[in-house]
């Protein structure tokens, strides 16, 4: 593997911004980061490739944590030829590690997809798949959104056990609802796992939230959409992640999801670094022809999201992450702390530990883009995967 050194770039560290500044790339992960003075200086051997950034920002590539499809392939399809393209597509776009989220199905339906979704793993073309994020089948029946009522279960432990064996012990994360019954002794199988557990699809009372903190549920999927609303009675799931600055939580930044004036509160209560920048995308997002379809029926795209055909219930987003980024700007979110919730807070509660920050000894995932929000150059594990320069 060559070497590589990004240069004449302000480079967005994951914590800190450096102007004129040089990434030394060197075996896959990042060698050195040095200022554009000491790259004039600094002497090169013949091997390594230099690509001049033009003025543009270097990031850390962005880690999707909740997505479903994109380009008209997705989990839904149940398929690991799906999920390279997935791959492919989305490294295109920035993305340099994804969490490819299911749907609840059928035991057996379900089982299958989950062992085809991860049986890609260490195949991918592009973006990397980092593990699998089950959007549940432990949910409310009560906060279904576009949810099949037929296809939430209660707590079963062995079927969370044939989940796991079916995905080779790759389930990262997992949407579970707080209040159902049986809820700790599935926190407490997640915990010897690894699965990092996230409250989402849930009608639950604020007693339910706090029970379910000290069972170790401390993020959030989505905050703000499906989920038991701020009373002045009951603070219930949305007032939870608001008082308890230890949670972090999952945002959605389409400016159809959530309110634009939320984030104002959001940023107000809430720790930058408990933020976490997701698409939550659907198969067709950057599709370019219909009909489209999610989840085995058909959308329709209008006002900036997909809905569900037969009744208009919104579907999902058609979000990108460097969009959501140049969308966090818009509300009142600083570069830096845009480019933190869609590299290094991610990496940070999933526990990816040499992701996220462009700092020696960590991934050569990076993601060049300018200050029109377009994507130059992405790199995955020093490998380029896209390049204009």
């Amino acid at each position: 593997m060559s070497s590589i050194c990004l240069h004449n770039g302000t480079v967005m560290t994951g914590f800190a911004s450096m102007e004129h500044c040089a990434v030394l790339v060197e075996g896959g992960t990042v060698a050195d980061v040095f200022s554009q003075k000491r790259f004039e200086k600094k002497r090169f051997d013949s091997d390594v490739r230099i690509i001049d950034v033009q003025g543009a920002y270097i990031a850390p590539g962005f880690i999707d944590t909740h997505i479903h499809g994109f380009g008209g392939y997705g989990t839904d399809d149940a398929s690991a030829d799906s999920m390279m393209e997935m791959s492919r597509l989305l490294s295109q776009y920035g993305v340099t590690a994804f969490n490819p989220t299911l749907y609840p199905g059928e035991s057996g339906n379900m089982l299958e997809a989950v062992a085809q979704v991860a049986s890609a793993m260490g195949r991918e073309p592009g973006s990397r798949i980092m593990g699998l994020h089950l959007e549940g089948p432990f949910l409310s029946p009560d906060r279904l959104g576009v949810q099949k009522a037929e296809t939430l279960k209660p707590v079963d432990i062995d079927f969370m056990e044939r989940l796991w064996q079916a995905s080779g012990g790759r389930i990262v994360n997992m949407t579970v609802a707080p209040e159902i019954k049986g809820m700790r002794e599935l926190a407490l199988y997640c915990i010897k796992k690894g699965i990092i557990l996230q409250a989402g699809h849930t009608d639950a009372q604020y007693e339910h939230m706090v029970e379910g903190m000290q069972a170790g549920i401390l993020h959030a999927t989505h905050l703000f959409n499906a989920m038991s609303k701020l009373d002045h009675r009951n603070p219930n799931a949305v007032g939870a992640v608001l008082i308890h600055t230890e949670m972090s939580c999952e945002i959605i930044a389409d400016g159809y999801h959530v309110h634009p004036d939320l984030f104002k509160l959001l940023l107000r209560d809430k720790p930058i670094d408990k933020i976490v920048l997701v698409t939550d995308a659907l198969k067709p997002t950057e599709q370019s022809q219909g009909p489209f379809f999610a989840n085995g029926e058909e959308v329709v795209f209008r006002d900036g999201v997909f809905h569900r055909k037969t009744d208009n219930v919104i579907a999902g987003s058609s979000l990108t992450m460097i969009r959501g980024i140049k969308n966090l700007l818009s509300v009142g979110f600083g570069l830096e702390d845009a480019v933190k919730t869609s590299g290094f807070n991610p990496a940070q509660v999933m526990r990816y530990a040499r992701k996220g920050a462009i700092i020696p000894g960590r991934d050569a995932d990076l993601t060049v883009f300018d200050r029109e929000f377009k994507v130059l150059a992405v790199m995955v594990g020093g490998v380029i995967k896209k390049n204009v320069f």
